[in-house]
C-alpha cells in the first residue's frame, strides 16, 4: 500500500454502519463525539496501527498538523473518503460555530501528515471552492448523512472541504466543463 487507503463515499454503508450512522447523528453521540473520541481515538489508532478506534465504524486517518501558533505538531483522527489520487476532509466540528482547529491550522500549515495502519505519508493540502466544494460536501453527506445536520446547525459558517494530495505530486486540475469547440463561417 503506497496510499492511503480509498474510499467510495457513494458505496452504501453496512447494516452496522447504517446503525451507527442513525447513533451518530444523536447529541449523545455528538458530545461523546467532541468530548472523548477526538481525544482518544489518536492515541488507539497509533497504538493499534490503525486497527482500532472508538469510531472505527468510519473511514479514518491520523492527520499532523503543525499548530499555526505554537508551530508544534497535532495529530487529530479524521473521516475521510478519496475522489481520484485526493483525499477529502470534511471541516465539519460536528456543526459548531467555529472551524475546527485543525482546519486553521492546515489553513496556515498545509503541509501534512496523514497516517494509517502503521504507515505515513506527506500530504499537501488545498481548500475546496464553488462548485468543487458544493460537489465534494454532497459527496460528504453521501459518506455520513450526520454532515448534513452539522451544515443545518453551522448557520453562521460554510463548512470548508479540504483536498489533500501526496506531496510532489501535481496538484490536480479543478474539474472544468470544456469549451464548446468555435465556429468558423464558411
Amino acid at each position: 500500500m503506497d496510499r492511503i487507503l480509498p474510499v467510495d463515499p457513494t458505496r452504501p454503508p453496512t447494516r452496522f454502519q447504517r446503525a451507527m450512522h442513525s447513533l451518530g447523528v444523536t447529541g449523545a453521540a455528538r458530545w461523546y463525539g467532541i468530548n472523548v473520541a477526538s481525544r482518544i481515538d489518536p492515541p488507539l489508532l497509533r497504538l493499534t496501527g490503525g486497527r482500532f478506534a472508538t469510531t472505527g465504524f468510519f473511514p479514518l486517518v491520523l492527520m499532523t498538523a503543525r499548530g499555526r501558533k505554537s508551530g508544534e505538531p497535532r495529530t487529530v483522527a479524521l473521516v475521510y473518503f478519496t475522489e481520484g489520487e485526493e483525499v477529502i476532509l470534511t471541516a465539519s466540528s460536528f456543526g459548531r460555530a467555529r472551524h475546527p482547529a485543525w482546519y486553521l491550522n492546515v489553513s496556515a500549515n498545509p503541509e501534512v501528515e496523514l497516517a494509517q495502519r502503521g504507515r505515513t505519508w506527506r500530504y499537501v493540502a488545498r481548500e475546496t471552492e464553488g462548485t468543487e466544494r458544493d460537489r465534494l460536501f454532497e459527496l460528504s453527506k453521501a459518506l455520513y448523512r450526520g454532515y448534513a445536520l452539522y451544515e443545518e446547525m453551522a448557520t453562521d459558517r460554510e463548512i470548508p472541504i479540504l483536498a489533500l494530495r501526496l506531496a510532489g505530486e501535481p496538484e490536480a486540475e479543478p474539474e472544468v466543463a470544456p469549451e464548446p469547440a468555435m465556429q468558423v463561417p464558411p
